[in-house]
């Protein structure tokens, strides 16, 4: 039996401010970094030791990750980092504080941006201040101006089926660090669960979530391995 383990980007500098992220390129807190660190440590302890990792391309989930790996003494496995596994793109509320948006907007709207399945935040200005169109790790890149769950989803899912998947089924141990939203794409998919019920799921930081798999099929329930 294979097993993948997810794990959610420790604490941000915009997770604390309170701030709407989504591509956006922010670094971890000193706490994001415990909470990282801690992930590795309790994967040493529990023998769960990852032999190739996945990552986005943004410094949260890739600092995550170096520092969950050398907890775990596995900085040396490969690494992948791809931009299809990046936090969902809020578009033109990149940046803003949630509290005021709420303020300005209406609890009701901000809630139906953020947790609605299908319904995207308003797009992103092209060459506002956080247009990352000229971004060289997007080159070539059509990079969203905006995207919803159901969006996430469709640009995650084909990547960890052509990627991912297949390593899993060669009985390889896969960690993937990732955003909130991309993990929660991908939880969905290997839980099956409803359109509705998925945008109620909260993901926390720095808390390794377990699939084993029995070749390419997922065997049994999600579970966290510090409940193991």
């Amino acid at each position: 039996m294979s097993k993948l383990i997810l794990v959610r980007h420790g604490q941000s500098e915009w997770n604390l401010a309170n701030r709407f992220t989504g591509w956006w390129d922010v670094d971890l807190t000193e706490k994001g970094e415990v909470e990282a660190r801690e992930a590795g440590e309790l994967m040493k302890a529990r023998g769960v030791l990852p032999t190739l990792a996945f990552t986005s391309v943004q410094k949260r989930a890739i600092k995550t990750l170096n520092i969950a790996l050398e907890a775990c003494d596995r900085l040396w496995i490969p690494v992948t980092r791809d931009w299809h596994l990046n936090e969902r793109h809020y578009g033109g509320l990149t940046g803003l504080n949630k509290q005021e948006t709420r303020e300005r907007h209406g609890d009701e709207q901000v809630h139906i941006w953020r947790r609605s399945f299908d319904v995207p935040p308003p797009e992103l200005e092209p060459g506002s201040t956080f247009d990352l169109a000229d971004d060289p790790r997007y080159a070539g890149i059509d990079v969203p101006r905006t995207e919803s769950l159901k969006l996430t989803i469709e640009r995650v899912l084909p990547y960890w089926e052509e990627a991912i998947l297949p390593q899993l089924g060669k009985g390889e141990t896969v960690i993937i660090s990732a955003h909130g939203n991309s993990l929660r794409a991908l939880v969905k998919h290997l839980s099956n669960i409803s359109d509705d019920e998925i945008t109620g799921l909260e993901i926390p930081t720095g808390q390794p979530i377990i699939y084993e798999f029995d070749g390419t099929q997922v065997a049994g329930e999600r579970y966290y391995l510090k409940d193991s």
